[in-house]
């Protein structure tokens, strides 16, 4: 019998609509994914807290986005480094953080070492409850600069890193030092 001639029985159901696929997070959800998880208590102090070194524990983001709690000891930070051609968002949840960053696009790549122009540097102090959102290829570095609190903080990526690079900075002179990938920090 042809296809056509076939008339479905009213008992069967119609099938089911197809739905679009869902919206990637914008930077504003990211940000109020890590507010809101950042005002977690009980899941802040699940965190195991190293007196030496940064601690983290992978977590769900939201629409397929990579996020993380983090424990920062005294005196510990990330480093100059971006987040390839993920956008993102942090939110202290205890203590304070201090981020430094670079308001310039880098090129995406041929180059090992750069003289950065007069001007680009940015700071500021994250307290507690505050958090900020950041586009693509952002440069920045986090520090915990207390000399005698830990920091927790919440961190989310869209989409999911596909690399961090790393450099060094001297002056206004920003080197490349490092490639690293999912699985060097998995």
């Amino acid at each position: 019998m042809p296809a056509s001639s076939v008339t479905p029985s009213p008992a069967t159901p119609p099938p089911a609509p197809t739905r679009p696929a869902a919206a990637p997070p914008t930077a504003a959800e990211l940000l109020d994914f890590a507010r809101r998880t950042a005002a977690d208590q009980a899941l802040v102090e699940s965190l195991p807290l190293d007196p030496e070194g940064r601690t983290w524990v992978r977590l769900d983001g939201p629409g397929g986005s990579e996020a993380w709690l983090i424990g920062w000891p005294p005196g510990t930070g990330t480093g100059w480094h971006d987040h390839a051609e993920s956008f993102g968002a942090f939110a202290t949840a205890r203590g304070s953080l201090t981020e430094h960053s670079l308001a310039v696009r880098l090129p995406a790549g041929g180059w090992k070492t750069l003289e950065l122009a007069e001007g680009l540097d940015r700071s500021r102090r994250l307290d507690a409850g505050t958090g900020r959102a950041f586009g693509r290829d952002h440069l920045h570095e986090v520090l915990n600069l207390s000399p005698d609190t830990h920091a927790v903080s919440v961190h989310a990526y869209y989409p999911p890193l596909p690399l961090i690079r790393r450099f060094s900075r001297t002056g206004a002179v920003l080197r490349l030092e490092q490639v690293e990938r999912p699985e060097d920090w998995q």
